[in-house]
């Protein structure tokens, strides 16, 4: 019995490693890559083609199409104990690598975390409205899982999210529990719930008068019901058992205005729960980890002053 329970997990473990599926047809160096699923996703949905990869404009580098949900892994020289699901934005019709997930996964590698990056479903593609938020799920189970094989604390394994993703990397703070899936192996058995959560120029919410993005379109459509617009909405789901979150926007966000980070931290702190607000004077959208020159590039070192008071990571030298 004992190792028939053995060769069961054995199975299931090695059904979701895969050689690394290239995002571009010149990739000389794909990383590490884990699949979410072993055969067909759950929800309903098909792909057909190949994934396809931005060339230019502001969906240069930009992945969609995406038949495969997976993980790509970025493991430090040195890890620090921690971990970040990276969730890249784009609105949910293509997640933005090179200018957000990518930049920001190897920045954090650089500090000793181990870092997942997130390439889930798109709505767009042709997948339900509810499949980008069953792969993050299913990513922070199988991160938690195995953390003991990454060099992970299973205690100190957060999220972040950019736009799109910071909605995605939210509603899966806030609603780790959520029935959105079945599933019974062993991945199944553990918390979904990140241990901290990191949102820059997230969508925050679907209603008015913040109907006007993206991310609505492609969750809940252009003529959303009130109900429909609130249960996709994080400030729905802020509540004192929220995990630790700290949120990032700039004034000048034309897509994501700053109303929505400061509705998430007002509504977090009512609740009681741990939150913490930088608003920029400038940055835009889709920043990323910004330029040189930019105030709003200080945001890494201010999250990172931010882990260390949570003792998520110790101090550089100590």
């Amino acid at each position: 019995m004992i190792l028939r329970r053995f060769l069961v997990a054995l199975a299931a473990a090695l059904a979701l490693l895969v050689p690394a599926l290239p995002l571009a047809a010149d990739d000389a160096a794909a990383p590490e890559e884990i699949r979410l699923w072993p055969g067909t996703p759950p929800g309903q949905g098909k792909v057909t083609g190949e994934e396809k990869i931005g060339g230019e404009g502001s969906g240069l580098g930009a992945v969609s199409n995406i038949a495969t949900p997976r993980m790509r892994v970025y493991r430090p020289a040195t890890p620090n104990g921690a971990a970040v699901l990276v969730a890249g934005g784009g609105g949910y019709f293509r997640i933005q690598l090179k200018k957000e997930s990518t930049p920001a996964a190897e920045w954090l590698r650089a500090q000793g975390f181990t870092v997942f990056e997130l390439i889930y479903r798109l709505p767009n593609d042709g997948w339900d409205a509810s499949a980008p938020f069953m792969d993050a799920q299913r990513a922070m189970k199988i991160i938690r899982t195995r953390a003991g094989e990454f060099g992970v604390n299973p205690g100190k394994i957060g999220i972040m999210g950019f736009s799109a993703g910071g909605h995605l990397a939210g509603f899966t703070a806030y609603q780790p529990a959520r029935a959105l899936y079945t599933g019974a192996d062993a991945y199944e058995k553990v918390s979904a719930r990140p241990d901290f959560a990191v949102l820059l120029f997230p969508v925050v919410t679907l209603r008015k008068p913040y109907d006007t993005t993206r991310t609505r379109r492609e969750i809940v459509g252009d003529t959303a019901t009130p109900e429909a617009e609130s249960a996709w909405s994080l400030d729905t789901y802020a509540t004192s058992d929220a995990p630790p979150t700290i949120i990032f926007a700039a004034a000048d966000d034309p897509t994501t205005p700053p109303g929505h980070g400061i509705l998430l931290f007002q509504t977090l702190v009512a609740a009681g729960a741990s939150a913490e607000l930088h608003l920029f004077r400038d940055g835009g959208h889709g920043w990323g980890l910004g330029k040189p020159e930019q105030v709003i590039s200080q945001w890494p070192a201010l999250f990172a002053h931010w882990a260390q008071s949570l003792q998520i990571i110790e101090k550089r030298g100590e």
